[in-house]
């Protein structure tokens, strides 16, 4: 199958390793792998702190980029979160039934959810012998609803001891502008997550969107308890001694 890899505007410009990642996994499963280079940001943030109009020209572009491809996929749940969920919202507001249309003709797939329900791979050859516990962002949880697509992966990579995250459920206080809008009550909720994650005695934390891993992995961080904040792509790319 031919992919199609958006790379979220954040992790292309932060964590570059996580698309570096998909590429290796999707072509060790046998996969090609295309990277549209007229991809830029989806919008999401635009389109959340109110500036519809950028969240439009953003969102045609995109459109644009991949129109055609077979199948679109990406390491961020956020992302595809947004084009999946807010697109069409985003061309009603636009008017722009032509932004619709092309929004609709996308199959626009978070890394997981391509793996799992399309591939039918949950055993992916990963090797990884570390202590790993996983946090369920809040828009691959509630938004996606991803459910235990990211839990079926990870308990089949080799030499990885998997431990559950109290309180998973709870937001780790990132949601974007509110981390910037909140920051009390941001830095409240990561402290709270930290502590969770410190608490189950691994030694990485991963999940399937950077920038909630940037917010916990800062925290961390500043505590230099040795815990890595790692992208759930980056574990599954991860094939050890041959």
């Amino acid at each position: 199958m031919r992919v199609a890899l958006f790379v979220a505007c954040f992790d292309d410009a932060m964590f570059p390793a996580t698309g570096k990642a998909v590429t290796v996994l999707l072509e060790r499963l046998g996969h090609e792998v295309a990277y549209p280079p007229g991809q830029t940001c989806c919008g999401q943030v635009h389109w959340t702190t109110g500036y519809h109009r950028e969240a439009a020209a953003l969102a045609r572009a995109f459109t644009g980029a991949f129109e055609g491809c077979e199948v679109v996929v990406t390491p961020s749940a956020s992302c595809a979160a947004t084009v999946r969920g807010a697109y069409p919202r985003i061309a009603r507001t636009a008017r722009d039934p032509a932004l619709a249309r092309a929004a609709e003709g996308l199959a626009v797939y978070e890394l997981t959810e391509f793996l799992v329900d399309v591939l039918g791979a949950a055993d992916v050859g990963a090797y990884f012998p570390h202590r790993v516990t996983y946090h369920p962002t809040c828009q691959s949880a509630r938004t996606l609803g991803v459910a235990d697509r990211p839990l079926r992966l990870l308990r089949a990579v080799r030499g990885l001891d998997l431990v559950e995250l109290p309180a998973a459920e709870e937001c780790c206080g990132f949601g974007g502008a509110f981390a910037m809008k909140n920051a009390d009550v941001s830095v409240a909720m990561v402290a709270d997550k930290v502590r969770h994650i410190r608490d189950t005695g691994a030694d990485v934390v991963c999940a399937a969107d950077n920038s909630c891993l940037a917010h916990i992995g800062g925290a961390l961080s500043r505590l230099r308890g040795g815990v890595r904040a790692v992208h759930l792509a980056e574990i599954l790319a991860e094939t050890g001694p041959s």
